[in-house]
């Protein structure tokens, strides 16, 4: 690899293969063949002069691609297109002039780009699968550990680890559903012409607009779709790139709520992310175990979800039945969008595969704070043995706001159960407010509802896709 020139990071650092691969010029140009060579079957078909013979030398050299023909032929006439029907047609001499018959550029850019885009977000598709079946797991092991739940970023109430985990993955769970549903309804350009209209198709079958048709269905067949697009300009419409991408960018925002809280976690000494045996923290603090995997995927979410701009703009500019001035624009967006939605789910998948989790930690962190929770308890209690509530919540007031004090001005352990114990006021001795604070007391359903919630929504998710989930090995992704 040359090192004198700008090569993308998603190429060197973050994206994996197989979605580097749709992006490459091979399937690209590989695409644009099989898409003139689908034409020129259809074509043959419903009555054009095509023969058997300019179909075979058609099919015998999709995959053989001349670029140096093609490039050198480019600079001449500054049209990509243009230049790969020419090199095509030097490879299949016969069958050159029925390439691109009747077509324009767009009937290869742009289906191109669907089948790129449909099977790129299977792929996102699936590694969504297994990210989902790690963090369900997660959850389920997890769903009765007591931790701080936090509003306002201060401690509230108690949840559960796996409740909270259960919340990143109800998220993942409907990216899911939009991937899924924006990758189910891709349709093909098909055979539109210049402005759309099949003008030139219905000029090549002599005004029968049957055949025409007839003709859209036999590519999008061929390529394996089950429909085209219902109306169109030249190109389809770039709203299209926006709801995809959309898809994507809801991806990044769900991954970086989820790396934002285990960067909190990390911070807390309470959960952390896989740390390998000769990994380095920092380069100036040896001792350090930074989430640098969870920075990067918010990095690169925030960049997802500002590239989602890009379609939105194009959409709105384009003028009549096409201009170009999308082109340079979607190479970029769609491509980079896809890379780094793949780059996120590979850093994620390699974070939830073994996530290490301190639970004494947690555990003390609760007991530092679950005194000042547990007040209402107390009182409840102390109102049942006899006391005043008005004058119990006073002295509660009073005797929380110096246990306060002692921790954040004295810097000393939360002491509001000893003052309470010396209160006669309470007639509550310390053992029995220590039985009191039993954590699992303070969380109310976060177990329940976790269950419920893989039971009914995730699990028939995964047993639905059995196979698909075994394509993925995590041990396989590095990041």
């Amino acid at each position: 690899m040359s090192r004198k020139g700008y090569v993308s990071v998603f190429s060197t650092r973050y994206a994996g293969a197989e979605m580097q691969y749709l992006f490459s010029e091979e399937f690209k140009f590989t695409t644009w063949r099989r898409l003139w060579t689908a034409l020129a079957r259809a074509e043959k078909e419903l009555g054009l002069p095509i023969s058997e013979e300019q179909l075979s030398e058609l099919d015998a050299n999709i995959d053989n691609i001349n670029y140096e023909a093609a490039e050198a032929r480019e600079s001449q006439v500054r049209h990509d297109v243009m230049s790969h029907v020419y090199a095509y047609g030097l490879q299949c001499p016969s069958a050159a002039g029925v390439i691109h018959l009747g077509a324009t550029s767009c009937y290869v850019g742009d289906n191109t780009d669907i089948i790129i885009m449909r099977r790129a977000l299977a792929i996102i598709r699936k590694k969504l699968l297994r990210l989902i079946e790690l963090l369900a797991d997660f959850s389920d092991k997890y769903k009765a550990l007591p931790c701080l739940g936090y509003t306002h970023l201060q401690p509230a109430q108690l949840t559960t680890l796996g409740k909270r985990a259960a919340t990143w993955l109800y998220d993942f769970y409907l990216d899911y559903l939009e991937v899924k549903r924006r990758e189910s309804e891709l349709a093909l350009l098909g055979s539109r012409g210049a402005t759309g209209t099949q003008a030139s198709f219905l000029e090549l079958f002599e005004g029968d607009e049957a055949k025409v048709e007839v003709l859209e269905g036999k590519i999008a067949s061929e390529l394996g779709f089950e429909r085209v697009v219902p109306v169109s300009g030249q190109t389809y419409t770039r709203k299209q790139d926006y709801l995809v991408l959309s898809a994507l960018a809801s991806l990044a925002a769900s991954a970086s709520k989820l790396a934002t809280d285990l960067r909190l976690l990390a911070s807390f000494k309470e959960v952390e992310e896989p740390f390998e045996e000769h990994q380095i923290g920092s380069s100036a603090m040896p001792y350090k175990r930074n989430p640098m995997r969870s920075e990067r995927v918010c990095a690169l979410a925030r960049y997802l979800m500002a590239e989602l701009l890009n379609p939105l703009l194009t959409e709105a500019s384009q003028m009549f039945e096409r201009t170009l001035d999308d082109s340079a624009n979607r190479r970029l967006s769609i491509s980079e969008s896809f890379l780094c939605a793949d780059a996120i789910l590979n850093i994620l998948l390699n974070i939830c595969k073994s996530p290490v989790v301190y639970e004494r930690v947690i555990a003390a962190r609760i007991e530092a704070e679950l005194p000042f929770m547990a007040t209402e308890n107390i009182l409840m209690e102390a109102v049942k043995r006899g006391g005043d509530r008005q004058l119990l919540h006073e002295r509660l007031r009073e005797h929380s706001l110096a246990a306060a004090d002692k921790v954040k001005l004295e810097g000393r352990e939360n002491d509001l159960l000893e003052r309470i114990a010396a209160d006669e006021s309470f007639s509550l001795t310390l053992d029995e407010l220590k039985t009191m604070l039993n954590p699992q007391k303070f969380t109310g359903l976060a177990a329940r509802q976790t269950e419920s919630f893989l039971k009914e929504y995730i699990r028939p998710l995964l047993d639905e896709n059995k196979a698909l989930l075994s394509e993925i090995d995590v041990e396989d992704i590095k990041v």
